[in-house]
């Protein structure tokens, strides 16, 4: 049992767990048992902090079965050997190097030390962030629905929008918000803090707290920082003005609002394929070119140690400046004037080629099962589905069992990762102490 089969067993027990759960009469609001393909399917999507669902979750499900999806994404955001080793943290147990070399792994760190530490600020974090953002939506939902129902719609929405779960309680997701600036930038905000790691965040309250203490030697930001940030503020800066530009003449999304929630509505639909998938306009009636702008930003996703998915800013990050060495005759490749490992570039390339195999693979899988739907649709879901995003066009509830199975499957890949379940396929890789000539191979 490899560290990376203990991660991947783990979130399909904690799967499995969820889908027994919401199969219960307790959890649909019409006291029925819940077809076991629907209870899945939204137990996937929740542990995988997706969004895409089968059916209506506001309506469908009971309190206890909106309690039970709130639960599988806030274990499924803060990942399993987080939230495992945090219980193991509160019943007082220590853990042994095993588990510190699982959480470095989950966390994708560079090191083992500094464990628990890690795990305590990333609850913390966690918690203050949570609890800001429903604080800053009862005003909105309050005056609509009471102080009962309010509450928990905040609560509800707060945790998904911090994982980077899309679930939403109302039949039109947050379309009836669109003009709400207070929803807006408190759903966006949460997003992008959720998903751009907890590493950054941890950078930035250090140097704040530097700041404010006045201490003499600042803290130095980490190329982690650098990347992150710089890769998020520039994708989304483009996807705002690429959506505003596009949509701005289609009636069915922007064409109609006024130029203020118009540059809401853009900037809403440029952070939430980060991998949240709420969403503010109709996504099936925007234009294609707005659907593979979309599909390209939620391919690319959030940033390392966040609760996003896809193939990661810094992964993009490291491929870009590979070709920039390559177009200026450079045999190093350089970040912030930093000489990047050979090792991470394989990985990079490593992560690209298999989330593109998976996404190519459950397309064609798909395509099979349900070919009266169009193509750019089932490229769209299948990428949300991988990059745990949860934006769909609108067909989800209507495609075939064998469509919802890969769909299931693809969800679990994007959320444990492409290397990591073949790590766990495959077992440990053993280091070999042989070297074979270097040879010279006609590319591009």
């Amino acid at each position: 049992m490899t560290v990376a089969r203990t991660i991947c067993l783990g979130f399909m027990a904690v799967i499995l767990l969820g889908a027994i759960l919401l199969m219960m009469p307790f959890s649909t609001s019409n006291g029925m048992w819940n077809d076991p393909i629907v209870a899945l399917f939204t137990s996937t999507s929740a542990v995988c902090v997706t969004g895409l669902s089968v059916v209506d979750p506001g309506t469908f499900f009971s309190f206890w079965g909106q309690l039970f999806i709130t639960l599988l994404a806030q274990i499924g955001g803060l990942g399993y050997m987080t939230t495992t080793t945090f219980l193991i943290l509160l019943i007082g147990r220590r853990f042994d190097l095993r588990q510190k070399v699982a959480i470095q792994q989950a966390l994708d760190r560079p090191g083992i030390s500094g464990s628990t530490q890690i795990i305590r600020s990333i609850i913390a974090t966690t918690m203050i962030f949570e609890i800001t953002g429903i604080l800053l939506l009862l005003p909105a939902f309050v005056p609509d629905y009471g102080w009962n129902q309010g509450l928990w719609l905040a609560i509800f929405h707060s945790v998904n929008a911090w994982n980077n779960a899309g679930f939403s309680l109302f039949k039109d997701n947050l379309i009836g918000y669109q003009s709400s600036g207070l929803v807006v930038f408190t759903i966006t905000g949460l997003i992008i803090f959720g998903g751009i790691g907890y590493q950054v965040i941890l950078d930035i309250y250090l140097w704040l707290r530097d700041r404010i203490l006045k201490k003499p030697n600042a803290i130095l930001f980490s190329l982690d920082f650098k990347v992150a940030t710089s890769t998020t503020l520039i994708l989304l800066v483009l996807g705002t003005v690429a959506f505003f530009c596009i949509e701005i003449r289609n009636p069915q999304t922007f064409g109609n609002l006024s130029f203020t929630n118009q540059l809401l509505s853009a900037w809403f639909q440029s952070v939430t394929p980060r991998t949240a998938g709420f969403n503010t306009i109709d996504i099936g009636q925007m234009t294609d070119s707005g659907l593979f702008i979309t599909i390209a930003l939620m391919f690319i996703g959030a940033s390392p140690g966040g609760t996003g998915g896809g193939i990661k800013t810094t992964t993009l990050r490291v491929l870009t400046s590979c070709t920039k060495s390559i177009l200026q005759g450079k045999e190093e490749v350089l970040l912030y004037d930093r000489k990047i490992a050979i090792s991470l570039i394989l990985k990079a390339v490593g992560v690209v080629f298999g989330s593109l195999a998976t996404v190519i693979g459950a397309t064609i899988l798909i395509s099979l099962t349900d070919p009266n739907l169009e193509f750019i649709k089932i490229l769209f879901e299948v990428v949300s589905a991988f990059a745990t995003v949860g934006l769909s066009t609108g067909i989800t509830g209507g495609i075939s069992t064998a469509a919802k199975l890969i769909l299931i499957v693809t969800m679990y890949i994007g959320r444990v990762g492409v290397l990591l379940l073949m790590s766990a396929l495959l077992g440990d890789p053993r280091p070999s102490r042989v070297h074979y000539p270097e040879e010279n191979l006609l590319v591009g």
